[in-house]
């Protein structure tokens, strides 16, 4: 169930920070309320994920992990930005550590 919250907190963040553009620096009303709203139900479920168990370090890793690389993929794929070789490896780092973490028993 852990799992379940933390994804849930991964998707409301990523869609938070997809929406951050389009509050055009906090200054358009519904695309902020938005943008706030998600921000704010991504740290609840993240607290819920606490709640039942998780680790802190574990759950802030995979999230950083998979919340870069959806907004790099959701950037490339709907927001026109170009995908480079520095944006590749920089993902392909942040994944390698969660990774690690994972497997050095940091959970």
């Amino acid at each position: 169930m852990m799992y379940l919250f933390l994804a849930l907190a991964i998707g409301a963040e990523v869609l938070g920070t997809t929406l951050l553009k389009s509050t055009e620096g906090f200054t358009r009303l519904w695309p902020t309320l938005a943008c706030l709203a998600c921000y704010g139900a991504a740290f609840l479920l993240l607290a819920r994920a606490l709640e039942r168990g998780m680790q802190v370090g574990v759950a802030y890793a995979i999230w950083a992990g998979l919340g870069t690389t959806l907004i790099v993929v959701i950037g490339m794929l709907f927001l026109g930005e170009p995908l480079t070789a520095a944006k590749v490896a920089g993902v392909a780092l942040v994944v390698a550590g969660v990774v690690t973490l994972n497997l050095a028993g940091a959970h």
